[in-house]
């Protein structure tokens, strides 16, 4: 054996090459590897969010349009722009009653069965509207036709539902979902006035609101058509009807900031508006507009980037605190980037008034992104359309309330540039009511600790 052992010939090991380090800049490329959009990718990975997001953008577009393809239209028939406004206007009113029952239908039997029929009321009455502009009806059948009209639903609230029901235990992809709804609203308030100006004035006064139907009627359709992704139907308390969310602890001053916040819109697209026209620049209104509202996308996006804190559960009171300070920290840059147009505005020409636009619209997504996750997490999930539709109400409010005031100060102050007072007044005033509320929300129990020892007498 060991004859045999020792006739063999005696062999090295293989020797296996070694590793090759990789180099310094492949190692931080891996490491630090720069993906901007990986948060959207995340949230639009799951099946169904693709389809529902598309077809609710056209669903979404006639917002910014319908109200101004119904001033061109009024307008440009009867040739009163009183009369324009004050149809719109009590459309607007309509809709600030109508919208939350509407809602508290959608929270109840579901999206599908209520939007539809609701949209396809709305579409008549815009329809109506546009035929009896036509065919020269009495003026009062404007004003019921247009409030008809009131029943459209929220489309922007029943996205954020479906969001918020989809990442219900992800607070970090509910956060970039309602940033990227925050940036959606935006877009489709920046493209919807010009594409009904276009419509409007290349070819005929009544083809914007006929365009803006279609397009309502056939989003709301496709978007009622993804049911997988629909968030199912809250049973019914067993304590009978639910609480309003208006009772709701915290809410009420919520909604006193979006009113506030509304205002800042308001009396922003008014006093733009005349400030252009007392430069001779009236048809670069728009665009100065649209700077603001490019403004606030941008900001948008790039809010939703950013990863809130997560260490508190989702919808605690450690989580609402949180959300908060933050709801505060943006109302607070809304109110001083809003003193940049009257400095614009006084001291500058519209070249400067444009870049103040721009910069002071960044802070108005992420505040409005901040508020609508806090309604989400102060109302019920049976309750959550009724919940965001109350503040798209006080939007509305504000923005009538806002436009108001705004026209207002262009008439009685010296010039458009000290008009632009009301807005900053209005964003400070959010700024103020916010902080008020978070000195008098109670402070969350730290854990660990226990309340008062009773009394061992």
């Amino acid at each position: 054996m060991i004859l045999f052992l020792a006739a063999r010939p005696v062999t090295a090991p293989p020797v296996r090459p070694a590793p090759r380090r990789p180099r310094l800049r492949t190692r931080f490329r891996s490491r630090f590897r720069f993906r901007p959009l990986a948060p959207y990718r995340r949230i639009f990975a799951v099946p169904g969010t693709r389809a529902f997001t598309a077809a609710n953008l056209p669903a979404r577009l006639p917002m910014g349009m319908l109200s101004v393809s119904a001033v061109l239209m009024i307008a440009g028939s009867r040739g009163s722009y009183a009369l324009a406004g004050a149809v719109t206007a009590t459309g607007l009113a309509a809709t600030a009653l109508a919208g939350p029952w509407t809602a508290r239908l959608v929270d109840r039997h579901g999206q599908a069965r209520i939007a539809v029929p609701a949209t396809a009321l709305a579409v008549l009455g815009s329809l109506a509207l546009l035929l009896c502009v036509h065919c020269g009806a009495p003026d009062w059948t404007l004003f019921a036709c247009y409030a008809a009209t009131a029943t459209t639903p929220n489309t922007g609230g029943m996205s954020r539902a479906r969001w918020a029901h989809l990442f219900r235990d992800g607070p970090a992809a509910r956060h970039t979902a309602n940033s990227f709804e925050q940036a959606a609203d935006e877009l489709c308030f920046m493209l919807g006035p010009v594409l009904a100006t276009l419509l409007c004035t290349t070819l005929t006064p009544e083809a914007g609101t006929a365009v803006a139907a279609a397009l309502l009627l056939t989003g709301v359709l496709l978007f009622a058509a993804q049911r997988r992704t629909e968030p199912p139907v809250a049973p019914a308390p067993a304590t009978g009807r639910p609480r309003s969310p208006l009772r709701l602890p915290g809410l009420p001053p919520l909604l006193a900031t979006f009113l506030a916040t509304g205002a800042v819109f308001g009396s922003l697209e008014v006093v733009t508006i005349a400030f252009a026209d007392a430069h001779g620049i009236r048809s670069a209104a728009g665009g100065l507009l649209a700077l603001q509202a490019a403004g606030s996308c941008a900001a948008g996006l790039l809010h939703g980037l950013l990863r809130p804190a997560t260490g508190a559960p989702p919808g605690s009171s450690s989580a609402r605190g949180t959300a908060g300070h933050r709801f505060l920290g943006c109302t607070a840059a809304m109110a001083a980037l809003m003193l940049l147009p009257p400095l614009a505005a006084s001291a500058g020409g519209p070249a400067a008034l444009a870049v103040a636009l721009l910069l002071a619209g960044m802070a108005t997504a992420p505040t409005m992104v901040t508020g609508m996750g806090l309604v989400q997490s102060l109302t019920p999930t049976g309750q959550l359309n009724e919940g965001m539709t109350l503040a798209v109400t006080a939007l509305l409010g504000g923005i009538a309330a806002g436009s108001a005031g705004g026209g207002w100060a262009v008439e009685h102050l010296a010039g458009a540039g000290a008009a632009y007072g009301v807005p900053a007044a209005a964003a400070a005033l959010a700024a103020a009511v916010t902080l008020l509320a978070a000195h008098q929300r109670p402070r969350p129990r730290r854990p660990g600790t226990a309340g008062p020892r009773p009394h061992m007498g």
